[in-house]
C-alpha cells in the first residue's frame, strides 16, 4: 500500500477539521458571552429570591388588615371611655377646688 496516494486526502480531512473548529470557536464566542450573561442574570434572580423571601418572612409578623381594622375599633372605644370618664370627674375636680380655696381662707384666718 502506497502512503502518498493517502497523504492529499489526509491533508484536506485535517485541513477540514481544522476549519471546522475554527467556525465552531467563531460561532461560539458569542454563546460564550450569551452563557456569562445568563450567569450573571441568575446571580441576580438568586439575590432578588432572598431580598423577596426576607421581606416575605417580616411580613408574617405585620398585623393584616382586619386586624388593624379592630385595633383602630378598640382604640375608638378606649377613647369614648375615657371622654365619659372625664365628664365623670369635673363634679369631682370643681369639689375638691372649692375645698381647696376653703381650707386655703381657713388657713388665713
Amino acid at each position: 500500500m502506497d502512503l502518498s496516494i493517502l497523504m492529499p486526502w489526509i491533508g484536506a480531512a485535517l485541513s477540514i477539521i481544522a476549519l471546522g473548529t475554527q467556525l465552531k470557536a467563531i460561532i461560539s464566542s458569542g454563546e460564550r458571552k450569551l452563557e456569562e450573561r445568563v450567569t450573571k442574570v441568575e446571580l441576580k434572580l438568586i439575590e432578588h429570591d432572598r431580598r423577596v423571601q426576607t421581606v416575605e418572612s417580616e411580613m408574617k409578623h405585620l398585623p393584616d388588615r382586619e386586624t388593624a381594622h379592630s385595633l383602630q375599633i378598640s382604640m375608638e372605644r378606649i377613647a369614648g371611655r375615657l371622654d365619659t370618664m372625664d365628664e365623670r370627674l369635673r363634679p369631682i375636680a370643681a369639689t375638691n377646688h372649692r375645698l381647696q380655696e376653703y381650707l386655703l381662707e381657713q388657713a388665713k384666718k
